[in-house]
């Protein structure tokens, strides 16, 4: 082979590896970083289904709905701190009422969806897709959602109950 085309060859072959060392090197780092954050746990769900400023239910009052039998919405007047969210009311006696007993009053599952939750997931809801069973509230996605979990009400409670620590806890 004359000198000059073994000259090229080598040319080539160096050409080739100084290529390939860099794309080693970088596919090296991005499996690394794809097991890194195959490492890191999910996000656990908030105990309270809160919006981005923080805002518990969307802003409607849940003392409204065991007094006035209907979603009212909230005051930014009206406000209380509680498991990390706050919440909104229509008047200052339904704070003071919520501040005296929130587990009477929050709904059930943080404020996420009965029928979600009953399902093993979460989602949002839809303030005017409720209801109120045994003496606690209970809060839907949607009124098309609201009226899947009435089809098996108890049911759907007694899978929620069982599923909500567990999804807690994830």
């Amino acid at each position: 082979m004359p000198a000059e085309q073994i000259g090229s060859a080598r040319f080539r072959r160096t050409a080739v590896r100084s290529v390939r060392r860099p794309l080693r090197s970088a596919a090296a780092a991005v499996i690394g970083l794809l097991a890194a954050l195959a490492a890191v746990p999910a996000l656990a769900v908030e105990p309270v289904n809160r919006n981005r400023g923080g805002v518990a239910i969307e802003g409607y009052d849940p003392v409204a709905y065991f007094e006035r039998g209907a979603p009212v919405e909230g005051s930014a007047d009206h406000t209380f701190e509680w498991r990390g969210a706050t919440w909104r009311f229509a008047s200052a006696a339904h704070r003071e009422l919520f501040a005296a007993e929130p587990g009477k009053y929050a709904p059930q599952y943080g404020g996420y969806c009965a029928y979600a939750v009953a399902k093993g997931t979460t989602a949002g809801i839809d303030p005017e897709a409720w209801q109120i069973v045994d003496g606690k509230l209970y809060l839907n996605y949607s009124k098309k959602v609201q009226r899947q979990w009435e089809e098996d009400v108890p049911g759907n409670i007694a899978k929620a109950d069982a599923n909500w620590p567990k999804i807690l806890a994830e």
